[in-house]
């Protein structure tokens, strides 16, 4: 005897709309718990690494000398304990946190966009993009700045936009970008851009240092002016990024499927590579190459966030300057001797076993 549908009642509607609405208050409640939390967590590490260094410095020092330069305290401190605070720590902390927010913030777009979970600017070879551009501004002798503006990070842009062009094309296959292909893409793109480095250090040994830095990774030396070239590449990027998550989050679904949804996805991918793009450029310039940070913070922070790009990029940016503050932290104590290790070795020691266990997780569950 063949048995009919049983029909939908006005009673499963309402039970299936209840547990909906439910779930997103739950999400809600996440979100806005893990937001407070983490912007504690921010304002407690940026006032407790400003106090690390090897010069001892008391907490009543520290907030002397940013309450008076904010105009809210007259106490007078020594000229050089104003400047170590001031001058050498603090902006080195503020720097290292909007880089640390700015490479996490590119790799949820370049996840979420390539839908690749190990796409972020340093697999996908953008940032040594990047960095091979600044290379080859310093080589030809631009790298000052004038009226306050550099020209560094302008040559980063332009090579981390070629790198994700090269990339984009060698992964593309009958129209379409293969994810399968995308990170062997990225490896070859980096691999060239790495040999084409190490071609201008030969040829100008002069710049070899400089170059090295960028290469390397680190804050030594950064100051304010070096938070000023990047603000106005992360404003742009992060508002970018922020106006389009919605459909960042129709993309997840494919192609056609977003077509069918009215998005038009070639101007707003383009669009967001554009954000991503200069997210990474603008970090690069000022720091060089920072690996792992785009990769690991998506990662960690969508236990969170859930699949919301929007809860997801606001989460991740917060984490990710969180996360790379504290490893030039670690930079600059681990050694006895005085001595700073580059952040990048941090963030790819801290990174490298987190990148194998996401492959052998995966691959491990059949997803590759």
């Amino acid at each position: 005897m063949k048995m009919s549908a049983l029909p939908v009642t006005d009673l499963d509607r309402g039970a299936d709309l209840a547990a909906a609405r439910s779930r997103h208050q739950e999400g809600a409640r996440r979100f806005n718990v893990a937001l407070l939390s983490l912007s504690l967590a921010l304002a407690a590490s940026v006032v407790l690494a400003t106090g690390i260094g090897r010069m001892d410095i008391g907490w009543g020092n520290i907030m002397a000398v940013v309450l008076g330069k904010l105009g809210l305290s007259s106490a007078a401190v020594g000229r050089t304990t104003d400047v170590v605070i001031w001058d050498i720590r603090l902006s080195r902390v503020v720097l290292s946190g909007l880089v640390g927010a700015s490479l996490a913030t590119a790799g949820v777009i370049f996840q979420g966009l390539l839908l690749n979970p190990l796409a972020d600017p340093f697999t996908i070879g953008v940032s040594t993009g990047a960095a091979f551009g600044v290379a080859l501004l310093v080589t030809l002798g631009v790298g000052g700045s004038f009226l306050g503006l550099s020209p560094l990070p302008l040559g980063a842009l332009v090579g981390a936009l070629g790198a994700m062009t090269a990339v984009l094309v060698l992964s593309r296959e009958a129209g379409r970008i293969r994810k399968e292909t995308l990170i062997l893409a990225g490896i070859v793109v980096s691999t060239f851009l790495s040999a084409l480095i190490s071609l201008v250090k030969s040829l100008d040994e002069e710049s070899l240092s400089a170059i090295v830095f960028w290469i390397m990774g680190s804050f030594s030396g950064r100051g304010w002016i070096h938070v000023g070239f990047l603000t106005p590449y992360m404003i742009f990027g992060l508002a970018l990024a922020f106006m389009y998550h919605r459909e960042l989050d129709i993309l997840a679904l494919g192609e056609e499927q977003s077509h069918h949804l009215g998005v038009a996805v070639s101007a707003v991918r383009l669009k967001l590579l554009l954000a991503a793009s200069l997210l990474t450029a603008g970090a690069v310039s000022v720091s060089g190459v920072i690996g792992f940070v785009g990769l690991v913070v998506p990662h960690l922070v969508r236990v969170l966030a859930g699949p919301s790009h929007g809860r997801l990029l606001a989460l991740s940016a917060m984490t990710g300057a969180l996360i790379l503050i504290w490893a030039d932290v670690l930079s600059r104590i681990l050694l006895a001797s005085g001595q700073e290790l580059p952040v990048g070795v941090v963030t790819a020691l801290l990174g490298g076993p987190f990148f194998f266990y996401l492959l052998k997780s995966r691959r491990s569950r059949g997803m590759w």
